[in-house]
């Protein structure tokens, strides 16, 4: 969105646990990250949550562009006050992509392939997302170039399977929300996810569908 529609200080969005700010940062676009005060919850502890949390997400945030996936730049971690200042990507969501009626369908399928392939580093690599819906992948360069993953603050290091594999379903389950070509579109997802994690993937795969038939009976 144009600088104009999102003037500095704005609001973005609120969430359960935190809300973003459009903030100019010495020049550069960026959004203003903060972690909301529970009142349910004692001070010492609500401080203490907060700020693992922050730093949590702060270090996902690097370890996942050390592993060659983007993620947005930090440009600041303020603990005390459980912010992070981090650089905000152009460039349309997954969501937007999947809901375009003008993007070409290869364009689409290679953008969630991409997609695929960069979960599944994240995943060899030892992270994962934990809250990966087509609203936390954005596309800089357009559905053509590679993607970035947002808001990592519900993933965590050295996931189990069944971390991973809710990671696989929550995809899923939002591409068939999104889309009439969800079947082929879940194949180059799983396409993708196999380049990225050829070790891990067949077992994170199987507890995918495991974690779907329990789903089925709650």
């Amino acid at each position: 969105m144009a600088d104009e529609e999102r003037p500095p200080g704005r609001t973005v969005s609120r969430g359960a646990e935190a809300s973003l700010r459009a903030v100019d940062w010495w020049g550069f676009p960026a959004l203003s990250k903060e972690r909301e005060t529970k009142a349910y919850r004692p001070k010492a502890l609500d401080d203490r949550l907060r700020r693992e949390r922050t730093r949590t997400e702060a270090r996902l945030l690097v370890d996942a562009r050390r592993l060659g996936v983007r993620t947005p730049i930090i440009y600041d971690v303020d603990l005390p006050r459980h912010r992070l200042i981090l650089e905000e990507l152009p460039g349309s969501t997954l969501k937007q992509i999947l809901e375009d009626p003008v993007v070409d369908p290869a364009a689409v399928a290679r953008a969630v392939r991409s997609m695929g392939e960069a979960l599944g580093r994240l995943h060899a690599g030892g992270i994962s997302h934990g809250d990966l819906t087509s609203s936390n992948v954005v596309f800089p360069s357009g559905p053509e170039g590679l993607p970035a993953f947002l808001d990592l603050s519900m993933g965590s290091r050295n996931p189990g399977v069944e971390e991973m594999g809710i990671d696989l379903h929550l995809v899923e389950e939002d591409l068939k929300a999104l889309s009439p070509r969800s079947v082929a579109l879940v194949r180059s997802f799983y396409a993708g996810y196999g380049t990225g994690n050829p070790v891990g993937a067949k077992d994170v795969r199987t507890r995918a569908r495991q974690i779907r038939g329990r789903m089925r009976y709650v």
